[in-house]
């Protein structure tokens, strides 16, 4: 009934998380380290690196004494050295080992810049904290010129199987149906597809099982990876013989994405639409929820600062990485209130899973530092520079989307490789598209676009990088090569870069299909 929407939609604007709009990031990040490490102070990774003399340090009245102690105290990691060192033991059954208590689940991600699997621990007050910000996150819809009726739809989250994997005492899955797993029961009515297609594992199963059941739905939000969502509005749209997805789900107002930029998509995800509808966008990665878009119109998304995570920011420079992407060993981490607007940092997280000093591998620039706004730019390996071009995702990203746009073609994917050119380089592009492409004329334009963007790309073509070769391959060969590694569905997405062992697996494909 109406007046329920209406209430819910009052009820929410009142209970908006009001501290981080009126505390400073400061005091709000210098009391969640606090927390973290009282927290884990007789874990056996807080014993090894002396948590108790940290702590002491928070009585001092040097403001960045605190600070100062924990990196001198505690390395930074990457995820091979957190889980050699520590991870494993918590896979084996052993307790308090980064964090109180035993593990029992662990989320599986390939991240996109390497080919094996990583195993991150999720534990209580992860998925506690995971679900308390996807709850702020839809308090924000308040913002939004939503009718009350908006507030009584469905949610359709597509992610991963929620039937987990059993290993011993653990179980093992994407984050996402680790979380759809255990959705607290005022929130089931409200979730699709459902626990019986959500257990679903063949994940072209699943698909036709929601595309089947879609019209008995009415969904007003969907989440999820770009990609799959608009590969099942085109199953649904099929399978109905309909025009647009709003033709199964009027009230569809709100499509919550994230995990890769959404601008390559865009063309092709609103022919879907019968009508314009708001995006939003969130930083969910395995490794917990940092961030998520807080307002209408506004795409930067401001970090979540009080929330079981402590954010340690590296400039992403070469005096701090290698032409690898490779943290050097002098690099300095700053607090958030030491941060410069317009600035690109790599990030580090503690968590309240058991990650130290953790680097996550993605790259952010700071838009506001008063508000602890970001926006995601890239990642440390995912990034070309090979001769001084500093080629960023997100130059990348923008390329495409004005290439796209001025020859009026739809690029939903695309992999960029560094090669060599003789005795110099060369950028090999691999581009996704159905449309009539003259492969040439979209080289020319795509060079051109990241000539404009990026002063040191533009110096570099009159120099060492001397060529830019352009592949077209219909956007399924893109996909079945997803499929064929395991990894579609849920948080899974198409690298931007390729190097090493995923570029021999990728052009060996090309190759024989």
């Amino acid at each position: 009934m109406p007046i329920l929407g209406t209430l819910l939609k009052r009820g929410i604007r009142i209970r908006e998380s009001l501290e981080q709009d009126y505390t400073n990031p400061y005091d709000l990040q210098k009391t969640e380290l606090k927390q973290l490490l009282l927290t884990a102070n007789q874990t056996q990774f807080g014993k090894h690196y002396s948590f108790a003399e940290i702590l002491a340090h928070f009585k001092s009245n040097n403001p960045k004494s605190f600070f100062e102690a924990f990196k001198k105290h505690v390395p930074i990691h990457n995820y091979n050295k957190m889980y050699n060192e520590w991870w494993h033991k918590s896979k084996r059954e052993e307790k308090n080992v980064t964090w109180p208590g035993k593990v029992k689940y662990f989320a599986l991600s390939s991240g996109t810049s390497e080919a094996a699997s990583k195993y991150i621990p999720i534990t209580k007050d992860m998925k506690k904290a995971i679900q308390k910000t996807s709850i702020r996150q839809i308090l924000t819809l308040s913002k939004y010129d939503l009718p009350p009726e908006f507030f009584q739809g469905g949610i359709l989250m597509l992610g991963g199987s929620t039937h987990l994997n059993k290993r011993g005492s653990y179980f093992e899955g994407d984050l996402s149906g680790i979380q759809a797993a255990q959705l607290p029961f005022w929130f089931q009515h409200f979730y699709k597809p459902g626990k019986k297609i959500s257990k679903t594992r063949n994940w072209d199963d699943k698909l036709n099982e929601i595309a089947t059941k879609a019209p008995e739905w009415n969904i007003n939000i969907i989440v999820g990876v770009p990609a799959w969502i608009q590969i099942l509005m085109e199953k649904i749209i099929a399978h109905h013989s309909v025009s647009n997805i709003h033709e199964i789900w009027p009230n569809l107002n709100v499509y919550v994405h994230g995990g890769v930029s959404f601008d390559p998509y865009r063309k092709g995800f609103e022919k879907l639409l019968g009508r314009p509808i708001h995006y939003i966008e969130t930083y969910l990665a395995s490794e917990g929820f940092l961030a998520f878009q807080y307002k209408p119109n506004h795409r930067a998304m401001r970090l979540v600062l009080n929330n079981g995570i402590f954010y340690e920011f590296i400039p992403f420079e070469d005096q701090n990485f290698d032409e690898n992407g490779e943290l050097k060993a002098d690099a300095q981490t700053y607090m958030i209130d030491e941060v410069e607007n317009g600035k690109e940092y790599a990030v580090l997280l503690s968590t309240n899973a058991g990650a130290w000093r953790y680097m996550i591998g993605d790259v952010v620039k700071i838009i506001s530092k008063e508000e602890s706004e970001i926006v995601i730019t890239g990642r440390t390996k995912h990034f070309l520079s090979l001769c001084g071009e500093h080629l960023s995702v997100d130059n990348m990203n923008k390329a495409i989307e004005m290439a796209a746009d001025e020859l009026n073609i739809e690029i939903p994917e695309f992999t960029v490789a560094g090669i060599p050119h003789g005795t110099l380089f060369a950028h090999h592009w691999y581009v996704a598209s159905d449309n009539e492409v003259n492969p040439a004329e979209l080289r020319d334009v795509i060079d051109q676009k990241l000539k404009d963007l990026n002063d040191d790309y533009a110096v570099e073509r009159t120099a060492a990088l001397k060529d830019v070769i352009v592949e077209v391959l219909p956007v399924r060969k893109f996909y079945d090569w997803m499929e064929a590694r395991g990894k579609v569905g849920g948080q899974n997405k198409f690298p931007r870069v390729l190097k090493g062992q995923l570029l021999e697996e990728w052009t060996t494909y090309i190759q024989n299909s």
